[in-house]
């Protein structure tokens, strides 16, 4: 199509050149647009006089794929001269007819050129498939649905151009003000034909970036021809004109401006990739409001991440089972780690000082993309959002106090890992670890074991052989200092796995006396390592307010003007840190697949293996790990804290009279009723009584019984926790159960009301001297009796320990007596003699009674303290009194017809049973209020302690170890987190095969 018009237009040319108009002028073709010029060309002849073509080859440079751009070709001209005259009638006719040869030219050869040069455009762009998923896919299907042929096709032919002609008798009438228009050489010919230009220029650009690519693109032809009409004119040696520049400079200034080019065409893919952003983050937002199921490539890198979080888990000291990739960020101190991770990540997200050690334990970052910028912790909820300064601060503040707390005490850094995500949309996806700088001193205030532990982290996260090492070098100092290149030529000699980033290049450029120093580490040729690849980059100014977006700025900036990628020291691909996440990023999915097929191989094994010597050792037992057991572990004893609420009341009230009177017996014996008994007659025995259990009731006893009750609890509790239950007790729990116990009654305390309302009911019921029948009589007797038969049966033990044993366990069991025993036995025989002779003597001795008895052992030739005569005394005494009240409880056996008649005209006097019934009473009130305090309120807090203590155990990883411990739970949990990385890296790996 395009040749037959050319031809048919070269035909009208040569019609018109051979026409009868007798007029010598030169052909309107000389006149037509440039691009018409160049279609017709072919067909014109040659003149007298011609410029001779200049062909400069120059090669620019795209650091989009960094392959040379297509050579521009440069259109020939043929100038020529042509006698003509001045005939204005003539000239009007040539005019117009030019005028529409113009039109149909400039449409023509515009839409021509608008097609050749949007496909030296399309070829010029670098192959995109490996980053196709960064695009929307319809982005891809536009050449499906936009035909190019049918634009063309639609362009209007000569036919409908000639429509477009202007009246001829129109243009008659205003003769007068055309001709002035048309003269030769005038400016408003120059006018005309800019004018024209322009408007077939907009035609052919449309807005947006098509359009500026395509300025662009004419722009640099425009430079070509410029070169060549210079290169031309010098050629032809005109002597009028006196060359101005040097070759040199003329070659710097061509390198300037293709300098320039390619910033350009970098400058308008940063806006392509702006938009491709937005276009994303709107995909993303979709994908969150489930409008569009479409899986992201997003939850790739986190899946891999998790996998990465449970394989630190569980391999803490990080042996060789863990192959997998990632990127580890090493450095010295100060050379700008975090500044470069903060740039990949576009954020300032890591704490800063001056000159201090800040990176104080490993920090794992997981970059994915998201419709937002956000950042969270693996163990937190909260999300940071990293567009907000407050919420950067706040971020800044939690990694410092976590770096701190991981430090234990004595240390400087710690190897305990801080696992962070940071999503937003653009972000390439990897993972990274920075590590503690290393340092080549420690200084005052660090660990003396400091540097060295750091070289340990590096080498740990370094000999994995499928990580890859960010090697990050100080640009500003001298490169003799450097510590960390030696560390990682050692770890990687061959440099397969190594990135070396030279940082702060800008305070490089301005402090090195020799550029091409830094041009010799950037190729690898100062120092001893090797790498895959070299990046220059600048983070920034040195000041820690500086945003992201203005060092990004800042970096342009230097890159652009800088004499190191002038004088082509640096390539434009190994400059700025987009470049070099981009390469990052690549390496990082490349290691991947490379690798992560033979660890899940390896975990496979390893799962077979321990599910091998679990059947082996456990057969008949499942596969609990340590969570799942101390899940058991609780439900069982919130069973058995259940069991406390089955135990019946008159258990309770049994355990509680029988344990309360144990602990206040002896109070009642020797406080109470033996002062009261040596009283004289009844009336001063019960006032006694009556005011030492007020005294009692008041200060001790509703204590004692609340200390009795909370015992009684204890025990019952223990009992449940402690006790076997056949072949379904599991010896495992035993810990557990006995921490849990111990903590739970740590907790609990008793209502502290409760001592008030037991004081009024013990008051009111000691009050209370009413047998009602003869049943309660002779429960008091009994349970005085089986008091006072106790009692003296303790008694009678304690004096046979003081006399030693009797003739007969002598004969019997071959023993003797002691010297002192002999002395007690004496003294004993002599005090026995003293109550016989006055049975209703005091309870104590009178001191001329305490001489006689010394004086008739002294007699018989011993000698005896008159302290051991009192003491024995009150035992002998307090046999003989025990034995007296036996005996009239049984002549009170019959005596309740006389309590009724309150022993009127009656020689016996029981007034002692009365007291044993008021205490026997109380102990039986007592227990029954403390029996109904126990079930209705102690229990169900005891109940809510021991879910509280297993909430808190639940949470306490430590805890959990250290209660739950054993081959069986170790191997349990090996399996558990074996299968669980396994069954982790299939998915991923399904997921990358998806993607690929």
């Amino acid at each position: 199509m395009w040749r037959t018009r050319a031809a048919a237009a070269c035909v009208i040319c040569r019609s018109l050149a051979n026409s009868s108009y007798g007029i010598k002028r030169k052909s309107p073709l000389q006149n037509l647009h440039l691009i018409s010029r160049s279609i017709h060309h072919p067909y014109y002849p040659s003149s007298k006089f011609q410029r001779p073509p200049l062909r400069i080859s120059i090669q620019l440079f795209s650091s989009l794929n960094r392959l040379p751009l297509r050579k521009t070709k440069l259109l020939n001209v043929k100038y020529g001269y042509q006698f003509h005259r001045n005939f204005w009638l003539a000239r009007l006719a040539s005019r117009l007819l030019k005028l529409r040869y113009l039109i149909l030219g400039s449409a023509v050869g515009g839409g021509y050129t608008a097609k050749k040069t949007y496909d030296q455009w399309k070829d010029m762009m670098p192959d995109l498939d490996e980053y196709k998923w960064i695009v929307p896919d319809f982005i891809w299907e536009l050449d499906e649905h936009i035909d190019f042929e049918k634009l063309i096709k639609a362009i209007p032919d000569a036919d409908e151009l000639a429509k477009l002609l202007p009246d001829f008798d129109k243009i008659g009438e205003s003769f007068t003000s055309l001709k002035g228009l048309f003269s030769p050489g005038s400016p408003g010919e120059t006018a005309f034909r800019a004018t024209d230009q322009g408007y077939d220029n907009d035609k052919q650009y449309k807005k947006g970036l098509l359009g500026e690519l395509i300025l662009l693109q004419q722009q640099i032809q425009q430079h070509e021809e410029e070169t060549r009409r210079a290169a031309g004119q010098y050629n032809m040696g005109s002597s009028q004109q006196k060359r101005k520049v040097s070759d040199k400079e003329k070659v710097d200034q061509l390198q300037e401006e293709l300098l320039r080019t390619q910033l350009k065409y970098q400058r308008m893919l940063e806006r392509l990739e702006k938009e491709n952003k937005e276009l994303r983050k709107l995909v993303l937002q979709r994908d969150d409001k489930g409008i569009h199921q479409r899986k992201l490539k997003k939850s790739l890198i986190d899946m891999y991440s998790e996998v990465l979080d449970i394989l630190s888990d569980y391999d803490a000291s990080y042996n060789t089972q863990d192959h997998l990739p990632r990127v580890v960020v090493v450095g010295d101190q100060s050379a700008g780690k975090t500044s470069v991770l903060e740039m990949i990540a576009q954020a300032r997200i890591f704490p800063r000082g001056s000159g201090e050690m800040m990176t104080r334990s490993p920090v794992k970052v997981t970059l994915s993309e998201g419709p937002h910028h956000v950042a969270l912790f693996k163990d937190s909820s909260r999300e940071f959002d990293l567009t907000k300064e407050e919420d950067l601060a706040a971020l800044r503040h939690e990694i410092e106090i976590r770096m701190r707390n991981s430090v234990k005490e004595g240390c400087t850094v710690s190897t305990e890992t801080i696992s962070l995500s940071v999503k937003g949309p653009g972000l390439q996806r990897m993972v990274l670890v920075d590590l503690p700088g290393v340092i080549s001193t420690v200084t005052s205030g660090m660990a003396p074991d400091t540097k060295e532990t750091i070289f340990s982290i590096s080498k740990a996260y370094m000999q994995n052989p499928n990580a890859i090492i960010l090697c990050i070098q100080d640009g500003s100092v001298d490169a003799e200092r450097s510590i960390v290149t030696d560390l990682v030529s050692q770890m990687d000699p061959q440099g397969k796995r190594t990135i070396f980033v030279l940082t702060k290049v800008d305070l490089a450029e301005k402090n090195v006396a020799s550029p091409s120093r830094i041009q010799q580490i950037i190729e690898g040729k100062l120092f001893p390592m090797k790498a895959l690849g070299y990046f220059a980059v600048v983070t920034g100014k040195g000041n820690s307010s500086e945003s992201i977006e203005s060092i990004k700025e800042y970096e342009e900036e230097f890159f652009q003007n800088s004499k190191l990628l002038k004088t082509c020291m640096l390539k434009a691909h190994q400059v700025t840190t987009k470049n070099l996440s981009l390469a990052v990023s690549d390496c990082f999915w490349k290691m991947v697949r490379e690798s992560v097929e033979q660890q899940a191989d390896a975990f496979k094994a390893t799962r077979f293996n321990l599910e091998t010597e679990w059947k082996n050792n456990y057969p008949r037992l499942r596969e609990l790990d340590r969570n799942e057991l101390f899940e058991k572990a609780k439900n069982e004893i919130l069973d058995e804290v259940i069991s406390l609420t089955q135990v019946t009341p008159k258990h309770w009230e049994e355990i509680l009279q029988k344990t309360l009177w144990e602990r206040v017996s002896t109070h009642v014996i020797e406080n109470i009723y033996l002062p009261a008994a040596q009283t004289m007659n009844s009336g001063t025995f019960n006032t006694t009584v009556d005011i030492k259990l007020k005294q009692w009731t008041d200060k001790q006893l509703p204590n004692k019984a609340v200390e009795v009750a909370w015992e009684t609890l204890q025990e019952e509790f223990s009992r449940f926790m402690t006790e076997q239950k056949g072949k379904e007790h599991d010896d495992i729990f035993d810990k557990l159960k006995q921490a849990v116990k111990e903590e739970s009654i740590k907790r609990h305390k008793w209502n502290e009301r409760a001592e008030d309302s037991l004081r009024v009911i013990q008051h009111n019921a000691l009050e209370d001297r009413s047998i009602s029948d003869k049943q309660q009589w002779d429960a008091a007797i009994h349970f005085m009796e089986e008091t006072l038969q106790s009692r003296l049966k303790d008694t009678e033990s304690v004096i046979e320990d003081m006399v030693g044993p009797d003739w007969k366990k002598r004969w019997l069991y071959w023993i003797g007596r002691t010297k002192e025993q002999n002395i007690r036995n004496e003294t004993k025989n002599e005090l026995e003699k003293l109550i016989k002779c006055n049975e209703e003597h005091a309870a104590y001795l009178a001191n001329d009674e305490v001489t006689t008895v010394r004086k008739n052992l002294e007699a018989r030739g011993i000698t005896v303290d008159p302290c051991l005569i009192k003491d024995t005394w009150h035992q002998i005494y307090r046999r003989y009194f025990l034995k007296t009240a036996l005996n009239h409880c049984n002549l009170c056996r019959r005596g309740f017809y006389y309590y009724q008649r309150h022993f009127v005209d009656s020689e016996l006097e029981c007034n002692d049973i009365v007291l044993f019934w008021r205490i026997q009473r109380m102990l039986a009130i007592t227990a029954n209020t403390l029996r109904q305090q126990l079930t209705n309120t102690e229990v169900r807090r005891l109940e809510k302690n021991v879910k509280e203590v297993l909430e808190d155990f639940a949470e306490d990883n430590e805890k959990k170890v250290k209660l739950l411990t054993g081959k069986r739970v170790q191997l349990a949990e090996d399996l558990k987190k074996v299968r669980e990385i396994q069954e982790k890296l299939e998915a991923f790996i399904e997921a990358l095969h998806q993607e690929k």
